[in-house]
């Protein structure tokens, strides 16, 4: 593994920031820290930049255990969640400037700055400040200047946080496309899942200062192992006893979510044929939202309630309708572990298709 991280704690006051964490990162990756506000993903990424150190326990960079070696040796570059650009310094300066730390010769700094304004497609900003460039430009020279010293390890903190959501999205695919042309090992921070699925090859999650799974997104998404990963990943609802629903286990107390591309929403009146009819459960639609490629519809079943989408081509919803929802499959939870319980009318097969 190129990154080690082996029995990681870290206290602040009375908080446990990082709970024994390990784990290990493969070289030329990009990796997503995922998880909610005080979740530990930042301390993470400030221990193995050597801005903060750790109470106990061993990091290694390329086999290399460097508790002790300073940040400014340990061969990372740091893009901050707020830029960091220095105001009164030209873009051209600002990206030069780890170099002159390096007291690296003008001629090699003005043809590192003038290629990595061409990396970040903004080559003609070097004689602006940054107070006259839009919030992605100034992303985008913040990962220039952080690049610039060539360092082995890029770490970005919630690089898209600051920015609104158009340019966002744009950034994040920028962002993939510079880092796999580079192929500099990179770990971002992050507490949107949709970021981290579309950007990142892996995903770690974090809570509570633990580490909670680590995998590809579609592993992270279709695969959650614990309960927070699949309350956490996507659009989750709780219900006390699946055993009620028509297709699963009967039981007392078993504990389920369902995710809204995990059912089928039907009109009550409609006198089409569907083949799953019989584990079909009559509902009332309690409420209806329009979320631009879909409805988004919250229907009652019993005292049971669940969200689906209902397609934007078929006849509308109203509060109070009644329809037919058919449950596909559902995430049981048993001692804050998860399996997938597919509804017996359906070959397993099937599932990943639906």
């Amino acid at each position: 593994m190129y990154i080690e991280l082996k029995n990681i704690n870290k206290t602040f006051g009375n908080f446990k920031a990082s709970d024994n964490i390990s784990f290990g990162l493969e070289k030329g990756k990009l990796i997503g820290l995922l998880g909610p506000s005080g979740s530990g993903k930042t301390t993470i990424l400030r221990m193995l930049a050597g801005l903060e150190n750790q109470d106990s326990g061993d990091i290694f960079i390329n086999g290399k255990n460097v508790n002790n070696v300073p940040a400014s040796e340990r061969g990372i570059g740091f893009v901050f969640q707020n830029y960091a650009l220095f105001p009164f310094m030209t873009v051209s300066s600002n990206i030069a400037y780890g170099l002159k730390v390096q007291k690296k010769d003008k001629k090699f700094i003005k043809e590192r700055v003038n290629e990595l304004l061409d990396l970040v497609g903004l080559p003609d900003v070097g004689k602006r400040y940054p107070d006259q460039l839009s919030g992605g430009q100034r992303q985008r020279i913040a990962l220039a200047r952080a690049l610039a010293p060539q360092p082995e390890l890029l770490l970005l903190d919630e690089p898209f946080a600051a920015i609104d959501a158009k340019v966002r999205k744009e950034l994040r695919t920028w962002l993939r496309e510079t880092i796999d042309k580079i192929g500099i090992t990179s770990i971002f921070v992050t507490h949107d899942q949709d970021e981290a699925i579309e950007v990142a090859d892996e995903i770690v999650v974090t809570n509570k200062g633990r580490v909670e799974q680590i995998g590809n997104p579609s592993e992270i998404y279709l695969e959650p192992k614990t309960a927070f990963v699949a309350q956490f990943i996507g659009q989750s609802v709780m219900i006390d006893d699946y055993g009620k629903l028509k297709g699963f286990p009967e039981g007392k107390n078993l504990s389920a979510l369902i995710r809204p591309e995990f059912i089928e929403i039907h009109k009550f009146e409609d006198n089409g044929y569907h083949q799953f009819e019989s584990a079909m459960e009559d509902a009332v639609v309690k409420e209806v939202s329009f979320r631009g490629n879909a409805f988004e519809v919250r229907a009652a079943i019993g005292d049971t309630e669940v969200i689906g989408k209902y397609p934007l081509n078929l006849p509308r919803l109203h509060k109070g309708d009644n329809v037919k929802i058919f449950i596909k499959k559902l995430y049981t939870i048993n001692n804050d572990k998860t399996e997938i319980i597919v509804n017996k009318t359906l070959d397993v097969s099937d599932v990943y298709y639906i």
